[in-house]
């Protein structure tokens, strides 16, 4: 299955939402988010290409959401404060968008696709999104 990724022309867009429970706390923030706090976090996965396959899809939706689900595992029902990758950055929701998209970024490669933007919601009206 031969899939081509460019930089021109259309464009599909696949994107894939889950989410996880934890709590933290921003450090130096003047409020009450300086305190620790607990959210239901929505994650939304974003990947583009311009070629799909034989079948004529870009990438399985099932694909797409066990590689989301296995990254956010490590967050679920924790502290992010406390988590190792946010020992010396905040765990905001850019920083833990981020963090997804850079640790994600390779998986979704292999599979012909560019990994788009990565959204993180705190709320259903609070998201943040990261797009290199």
């Amino acid at each position: 299955m031969e899939r081509n990724r460019g930089t021109g022309g259309s464009c599909y867009l696949v994107t894939v939402e889950d989410s996880f429970s934890a709590a933290h706390a921003l450090a130096g923030y003047d409020g009450d988010c300086e305190h620790l706090h607990g959210h239901n976090w929505v994650v939304l996965l974003t990947v583009s290409g311009e070629k799909l396959d034989e079948i004529g899809i870009l990438i399985d939706f099932r694909e797409l959401k066990k590689l989301l689900r296995a990254c956010l595992a490590e967050f679920d029902h924790t502290n992010l404060s406390v988590h190792p990758i946010f020992s010396k950055i905040n765990p905001s929701a850019e920083n833990i968008a981020k963090y997804i998209f850079d640790k994600l970024h390779g998986a979704i490669m292999q599979h012909g696709c560019e990994l788009t933007e990565v959204a993180v919601a705190e709320t259903p009206n609070s998201t943040a999104t990261y797009r290199p």
